[in-house]
């Protein structure tokens, strides 16, 4: 078909539909730990960073399991399977009915939902993994040896895929994510976020499947990281074995290999090991570069992001795939020809020292957004410490005595003040005073909580309500929470939109409820026995919290009053595309040039050892960030910004001064010099041969 294999377009759409589900699934994965399993920012970070790892230690066991054993067709083929499962588990494991007893949408148990997901997700890295090394090169492989040009065109046609099913997927399986679904309870979607993915990785299956008799299929030829692996390891047991004095010192350490394994393998592996020693420093960059979908992801939870349309935090992700689009090819055709026009030297290990410190400046630049985020972050209390709010809900101002002595405030009549933090032990009681009554009330308060005392002077004497407010952190949806309070003097029912909030008595007080689209206006209705009234909401805007005094009711028109709890998120999602700009940048230069780099210095046939050592660097990034986020007591999260940005410049540091002693080499030369070696030997045991033939005769 136009000059191509007929099979290379089932391999395309099956990749296309692999990236789809696993960058899809990858972008919803934090907000699921945080908001669905209620794991805290750095439990959730840590196991996000495990689950990334393993996805890129597993390829090294894909190459030697299709090369040594299944063959790559077979490994695919049983890899995808095992990944479909996953997929499939991990959907279903976030139903929540399947532990919901109480049917209310408060999970009672999660234990079920934690050990399908973690079977999901170590069943999908085993998958993705193992075939990673696998597709790529069994397209190549469908190629016949005067096909070059056809060949080429597949690879771009293939990491055009890889991008299309990144790209989608991460703008599409957010959104499902923040639709809501559920039996009981309506909540944020993440069976359909992740059930999608599954579907597509079951697609890529069926096509992978459809094409099997049009593959050419080569059979396994023996795995040559295991050749390596043994050589170096032999080298290393003879070198320990003669230590002695007596054996004379080798000009490489290697070259004790040499009573086991011919000379070209030898030189092959010290060409390999040159560029493996770069790679030490390099798992710094990674542990940056991959917390876009961590801490980037709960970073944007706590900003605004209306663009005139709504978007979700993890959608953010989408910015680095886009920028990439853009960024290879005008880096390409534009900023190298006009590097090199200046007469500069720039290096491919120069432009990976410039990636790294490209990387570090996208960790200030997110600590700097960070600080500004901080600012109008709510305070909370300490474990050892209780906040009260004082809201006078009546006609006449009042003063309110933390007792023993602590405080006296004022409060003027429909005014609230802010939060005010205690020390619980000290605070025993409340002394409400007006302008003729008084009240005292104790106190039974729990560390590191939040409560509101609401109070209005009536005819028979001063009403109040002690409540647990029940908030400690932003809210977990990333939307708005509203309360009600009855500041009538009977009985009403509540509903705002759709949501029913019951029947609230006198000077009661609802629990707090989501309000699904913070952005635009509801009717808020009231109905008593004797009329019913109304009035359109504002809109409350993301991630902020609020009580809504219901007063009175005049012709149907009701009477509402706001007080702002906590404040909604005012930076906007947009300061985050500068960070993402500098780390896209950062990748350009620092990923793309490091893979050609070590093509360029790699013999032919150890091309898979330096791919199964750059994904390593990638494995051990991941474990760095959840070390860190398991180890690390920084309470801020712009310290932690800082402190990922300062490794990676000392690692710059330290990664310019190991490629300052580099030698870049061209291993086709190399290896030609071996093989008119080889021709020359070759030729002189046939002169041998024929000389001792004739000496017979």
């Amino acid at each position: 078909c136009f000059g191509f294999p007929l099979s290379i377009f089932f391999i395309v759409i099956n990749e296309f539909c692999e990236r789809f589900s696993y960058y899809g699934m990858k972008a919803v994965l934090t907000l699921y730990f945080t908001r669905f399993l209620h794991w805290d920012d750095n439990f959730a970070t840590a196991i996000y960073h495990t689950f990334v790892a393993l996805c890129y230690l597993t390829p090294i066991l894909g190459a030697i399991i299709a090369d040594s054993w299944l063959g790559k067709f077979k490994t695919i083929l049983y890899l995808s399977i095992v990944y479909a499962i996953g997929q499939a588990v991990l959907s279903v494991g976030s139903i929540n009915e399947l532990t919901n007893n109480n049917q209310n949408g408060s999970t009672k148990n999660l234990g079920l939902n934690i050990a399908l997901s973690m079977v999901g997700l170590i069943l999908i890295a085993l998958g993705t993994g193992g075939i990673k090394p696998c597709v790529s090169a069994f397209g190549g492989d469908q190629f016949e040896d005067e096909q070059e040009k056809q060949r080429s065109t597949f690879f771009s046609l293939f990491y055009l895929s890889i991008n299309a099913g990144s790209l989608l997927s991460t703008l599409i399986t957010p959104t499902l994510r923040a639709s809501q679904c559920g039996i009981h309870t309506k909540q944020e979607c993440y069976p359909l976020a992740f059930g999608v993915p599954a579907v597509l990785m079951a697609v890529a299956l069926v096509v992978f499947v459809i094409g099997s008799k049009m593959y050419k299929k080569v059979k396994p030829q023996g795995n040559i990281m295991l050749e390596v692996s043994k050589c170096v390891g032999f080298a290393i047991k003879n070198r320990f074995r003669h230590r002695s004095k007596e054996f004379p010192k080798r000009e490489h350490w290697l070259d004790w290999a040499s009573e086991k394994y011919d000379k070209r393998l030898i030189a092959q592996t010290k060409m390999v090991l040159r560029v493996l020693f770069l790679y030490i420093p390099l798992p710094m960059f990674w542990a940056v570069f991959d917390q876009q979908g961590s801490r980037w992801t709960l970073q944007a939870t706590a900003m605004n992001g209306d663009f005139g349309f709504k978007i979700q935090p993890d959608q953010m992700q989408i910015v680095n795939p886009i920028l990439i689009v853009i960024m290879v090819p005008v880096v390409n055709s534009v900023v190298y020809p006009l590097v090199k026009k200046c007469k500069l030297n720039f290096t491919p290990l120069r432009k990976m020292t410039v990636g790294m410190f490209l990387g570090a400046m996208a960790f200030v630049a997110a600590a700097l957004v960070q600080v500004q985020i901080d600012k109008n972050y709510p305070v909370f209390p300490a474990s050892g410490q209780s906040q009260i709010k004082l809201i006078n809900l009546g006609a006449a101002p009042a003063t309110v005595q933390f007792q023993p002595q602590l405080q006296n405030v004022d409060v003027a009549p429909n005014e609230t003040t802010g939060y005010m933090t205690f020390e619980t032990s000290k605070l025993q009681s409340l002394h409400i005073i007006s302008a003729t009554l008084n009240k005292t009330q104790s106190l039974e308060l729990l560390g590191g909580e939040r409560y509101t005392l609401a109070f209005k002077e009536g005819p028979t004497g001063i009403n109040s309500n002690f409540i647990h407010d029940n908030i400690t952190s932003k809210p977990e949806s990333g939307k708005s929470l509203v309360r009600f309070i009855n500041n009538f003097p009977v009985t009403v029912n509540v509903t705002m939109g759709d949501t029913d909030f019951g029947e609230l008595d006198s000077f009661s007080v609802s629990n707090y409820s989501d309000v699904p689209e913070p952005d635009r206006s509801y009717t808020i209705s009231v109905s008593m026995p004797l009329a019913d009234c109304e009035v359109p909401s504002k809109a409350f805007g993301y991630g902020g919290a609020y009580t809504v005094s219901l007063d009175g009711c005049a012709g149907n028109n009701l009477n509402i009053k706001y007080f702002e709890d906590m404040a909604p998120n005012t930076v906007h999602m947009a300061w985050q595309i500068p960070q993402y700009f500098l780390l896209t940048c950062a990748e350009v230069l620092f990923s793309v040039t490091g893979l050609e780099f070590s093509y360029s210095q790699a013999p032919s046939n150890m091309k898979a050892v330096l791919q199964a050592g750059w994904l390593l660097s990638v494995a051990v990034g991941n474990i760095i960030v959840l070390i860190v986020a398991g180890a690390s007591t920084i309470k801020k999260q712009w310290a932690e910004y800082v402190l990922f940005a300062s490794l990676l410049l000392v690692v710059c540091v330290i990664f310019a001064i190991m490629a300052s002693f580099y030698t870049y080499i061209d291993p086709n030369e190399i290896e030609a010099q071996f093989r008119e070696e080889e021709k020359e030997k070759d030729k002189k045991d046939d002169n041998e041969k024929e000389i001792e033939a004739d000496s017979r005769m």
